[in-house]
């Protein structure tokens, strides 16, 4: 297991011990009863003092993340209803195998669970995709050139669909020719090429607190200092922002400018022009995240950074994925000048450019007036969930409970009493087949735990009633308990 540790942080050795180990339990990268390495072993390897790593094993155990026994070792806790029959593990030897994922809460929450009442991913009801269409799409273009299945497409995106996103980014003020798009699988493929093409071991990398959990593993994975900018009804707080850019210069500042993942929020146009102006100050990349831009309930959001940036500061990230279909996993990357040739020879690396198939089945409904007729219906339905499920919680849910009012996209932001683990909440919700997103998954470091992110858009709105109905009982529940007093056993 590999630890990065960085010896000129303001965070002591210790700490940054804690918080990998903190990072890779609550991702399930070390699972419950796992051993740890030894205090010797780990110290040989990371080459500091064994008084270091103690002290590190035993903030952890403090905190009810390991538990230590003379003479065996420490290991991840396990729940007491997880507990398993002690045995000996022939696969242990795979400890001393080095890795290099500092986290992975991505992977961990977002397929975790079947035929239950799914608030954990943000995705739309399949039934209201246009997979029929596709589908035709599909038979069409095999039919008329099955050369298809057996050519591989151009690096950068097939110029048919290139040509489509260009005309469709100019109807949203984005002057970017078909040269300056990079189609990608997906918007989380657009993060990590960004971030492998740009961000190195030791990079600063600045991101909302909270973000999108996946992007927090890519940069994590690439090493970089990530420092968080808390969020308020205006999106990302660019005053603090500038103060600690002052004494920690950025190379990337990620953002989810347009409905927010996940609290929902929408960056007000003052601060958007703020931020340009940071990035042109320190010279610095901006990623801008929008896969919900299009997904608005009433009127139509601010223009997006990449429509202001005259400088060539922003890459611009637009996924269709959720809208149109996540099995085809069409998106672009936006970027002017040398970035877009950087970041086309990285996804060569990566995949060999996107399948071609996909992509010229999605083509077609990018059409103007195709696409915004659909997206017309598409809003209406969202937006109906969306007051389904806030006038759900609004009747039955705790009063002492409260929750964001999105004006778009697929997420509220649901927030507990102060005293309240969501881990408790999540535990309790699956045990009556409810999936949920524990807000902590969320943050970069220094997690707030009395968050839940609900996306109310992957059900039907018969599931999604009778799902928020008891979601609200297992609230009333645990607030119950945990009011009553603390658990007899420490929350991990």
């Amino acid at each position: 297991m590999h630890i990065e540790l960085t010896r000129k942080s303001a965070v002591a050795l210790t700490g940054q011990i804690v918080q990998s180990f903190r990072d890779r339990i609550d991702s399930g990268l070390l699972r419950p009863g796992e051993k740890l390495p030894s205090v010797r072993n780990l110290s040989a390897f990371l080459k500091i003092s064994q008084v270091t790593v103690s002290k590190a094993y035993s903030e952890l155990e403090e905190k009810g993340y390991i538990a230590c026994t003379q003479g065996r070792g420490c290991f991840v806790a396990v729940p007491p209803e997880e507990a398993p029959a002690a045995r000996p593990n022939p696969e242990d030897w795979q400890l001393a195998l080095p890795d290099y994922l500092p986290r992975a809460q991505l992977w961990r929450h977002y397929n975790e669970g079947e035929g239950m009442y799914r608030f954990n991913t943000a995705a739309i009801q399949p039934a209201l995709l246009p997979s029929a269409e596709i589908g035709r799409n599909i038979q069409r273009l095999i039919a008329e050139d099955p050369a298809l299945l057996g050519t591989y497409g151009p690096f950068q995106g097939d110029g048919g669909l290139l040509r489509a996103l260009a005309r469709y980014l100019a109807e949203r003020g984005i002057a970017a020719g078909p040269e300056e798009l990079l189609v990608t699988s997906g918007s989380q493929q657009g993060i990590d090429l960004a971030a492998r093409t740009f961000v190195g071991p030791g990079d600063t990398v600045y991101m909302e607190a909270p973000t999108y959990t996946g992007a927090i593993d890519v940069f994590a994975s690439r090493g970089a200092k990530i420092l968080t900018v808390p969020v308020d009804a205006e999106g990302m707080r660019t005053d603090l922002l500038t103060r600690l850019c002052d004494t920690h210069p950025p190379k990337v500042i990620y953002t989810i400018p347009t409905f927010h993942n996940p609290t929902g929020v929408t960056m007000s146009m003052r601060r958007r022009q703020e931020l340009l102006e940071i990035a042109r100050s320190y010279r610095c990349l901006i990623i801008e995240d929008d896969p919900f831009s299009d997904l608005y309930y009433g009127e139509a959001p601010p223009r997006s950074l990449k429509s202001m940036d005259r400088e060539g500061h922003v890459i611009y990230l637009k996924s269709f994925s959720k809208v149109l279909s996540p099995g085809c996993r069409v998106a672009c990357a936006v970027a002017s000048g040398g970035l877009i040739s950087r970041l086309t020879a990285a996804k060569a690396t990566a995949d060999l450019g996107s399948p071609l198939l996909p992509q010229k089945a999605v083509e077609p409904l990018l059409a103007r007036r195709r696409y915004d007729t659909y997206m017309s219906g598409l809003r209406d339905a969202m937006a109906a969930r969306c007051r389904l499920v806030t006038g759900l919680l609004k009747a039955h849910a705790p009063s002492s409970v409260s929750w964001s009012d999105p004006a778009g996209g697929l997420n509220l932001w649901l927030t507990l009493p102060a005293w309240v683990d969501s881990s408790t909440v999540y535990r309790e919700a699956l045990k009556r087949s409810i999936v949920l997103l524990p807000g902590a998954a969320c943050y970069a470091a220094e997690p707030q735990r009395n968050h839940l992110r609900l996306s109310f858009t992957q059900m039907d709105e018969e599931e999604l009633r009778e799902g928020t109905m008891r979601l609200c009982r297992v609230l009333h529940d645990c607030l119950a308990r945990e009011k009553a007093g603390p658990p007899s056993k420490p929350v991990f």
